[in-house]
């Protein structure tokens, strides 16, 4: 009798748990935030193309909102910034030696600098900043950088006016280059907006980066002769390996810039610019512009999370 007692009594297995992948392929359901095809997420994109242009416009108009000079700040800073290199490397420094129409020269690098400079600051910060309307709303978030990226280019437009002017003022004449200055903009925003969304990326996993960066952009444009010529510093000092005139040339602000000198100086000749520069340009930015867009869509789930 204690032997029956003490028996446990048979137990029936627990039933298993339900595929829950299974069940929702079948009711048609998918994973939340889950990243689409690289194929479909450029066709969400470009269904999105006029929240990208009124986000970048509204980011535009509310930069300078407290200010009381409003708009004029989108002139004012990058010639202000120009008088200040003026005066170091112009007067003190002598970097206008050997180089015609050198204020020009100086002001057209600046503006073509600032726009570079500006893209990847704010891409940087285009996820990390906007965690609230990244989490709050769907949409392909590859739209933040790029929306920064071209409200830069809407700002160097407008900037585009005040250096018309100084080109004028100086002597420069309107000539049919200047209409060089659409596909140099073209490529150099492509380029602008692929190392936003790669920063981008990185700012949202590491918003430290954006500490980093002011640095490493004061570095690069030291290397991109936008206060003095490259092929008139380098030829000054026989001693350098000639590779390294030809790397500081290649590298892509430089290329930006030069291209923009070339299409709106007349003094600024093609013998001062790098072998088959439009292609060194159009390399640049299709290399950025669609390696970054690549990197940014792969960790598209990502942001907003953690």
């Amino acid at each position: 009798m204690s032997q029956v007692l003490d028996t446990p009594p048979p137990t029936t297995p627990a039933p298993a748990p339900p595929d829950l992948s299974a069940l929702a392929a079948r009711h048609g359901l998918a994973v939340s935030g889950a990243r689409p095809s690289l194929p479909r997420y450029v066709r969400q994109l470009w269904a999105r193309r006029h929240f990208i242009g009124a986000f970048a416009t509204a980011k535009l108009t509310a930069q300078y909102s407290q200010a009381k000079l409003g708009q004029v700040w989108q002139v004012m800073t990058p010639l202000l910034n120009a008088a200040v290199y003026y005066f170091i490397f112009g007067m003190l420094l002598g970097t206008s030696h050997g180089v015609p129409d050198y204020i020009p020269f100086l002001v057209t690098g600046v503006f073509v600098w600032t726009f570079t400079q500006s893209s990847i600051m704010a891409g940087t910060r285009a996820i990390s900043g906007n965690l609230g309307l990244v989490r709050a709303l769907h949409f392909p978030r590859a739209a933040l950088p790029i929306s920064f990226a071209l409200q830069q280019l809407q700002q160097l437009l407008f900037s585009m006016a005040a250096l018309f002017v100084i080109l004028l003022c100086f002597g420069i004449p309107v000539a049919a280059s200047w209409l060089l200055v659409l596909p140099a903009l073209f490529l150099q925003f492509t380029f602008n907006a692929g190392v936003a969304m790669v920063m981008a990326r990185m700012g949202a996993k590491t918003p430290d980066i954006a500490q980093l960066m002011p640095f490493v952009l004061r570095t690069w444009m030291y290397a991109s002769g936008v206060m003095f010529s490259i092929s008139h510093v380098t030829g000054s000092h026989k001693g350098l390996p000639s590779w390294v005139p030809e790397l500081l040339q290649a590298n892509p602000a430089a290329v930006y810039i030069d291209l923009m000198r070339f299409a709106l100086i007349d003094s600024f000749h093609a013998s001062q610019l790098p072998p088959h520069v439009w292609a060194i340009a159009t390399g640049w930015a299709l290399l950025a512009g669609v390696g970054g867009f690549i990197y940014f869509w792969k960790a598209e789930e990502t942001y907003g999370r953690g």
